[in-house]
């Protein structure tokens, strides 16, 4: 014959079906919704203030950067100066060769012409 264990184990959830009280489930889900809300709503808000600190965080960093970039512009005009009077200089001695040079072709020149 059949015995009990010959049931279907889903036998009698379909027609169990229709008595589930409308008003247990809406309690039921505003109790789940009430015991995660305030956990989300913190999380909601962490994430928020995170997101600021984040925006701030970037925001000094983008003038960190900047600064940097004046530096390297100040370095490379200082090395530009250095080397312009390094050039400076050069061209001091140069002229300075050039004109004991010349004062020593023209005693030449002019010892020349007393001979």
């Amino acid at each position: 014959g059949v015995g009990p264990s010959d049931a279907s184990p889903d036998e009698g959830v379909v027609e169990d079906l229709p008595l589930i009280d409308e008003k247990a489930v809406e309690q039921l889900t505003e109790g789940l919704i009430s015991h995660y809300l305030p956990d989300l709503q913190r999380s909601k808000s962490a994430l928020q203030e995170l997101t600021q600190n984040q925006v701030v965080l970037l925001e000094t960093l983008e003038q960190e950067i900047s600064k940097f970039k004046e530096c390297n512009s100040i370095l490379d005009i200082n090395a530009l100066f250095s080397e312009a009077k390094h050039y400076h200089n050069k061209l001091v001695n140069i002229r300075n060769e050039m004109m004991m040079l010349h004062e020593k072709t023209s005693k030449l020149k002019v010892s020349g012409t007393n001979i």
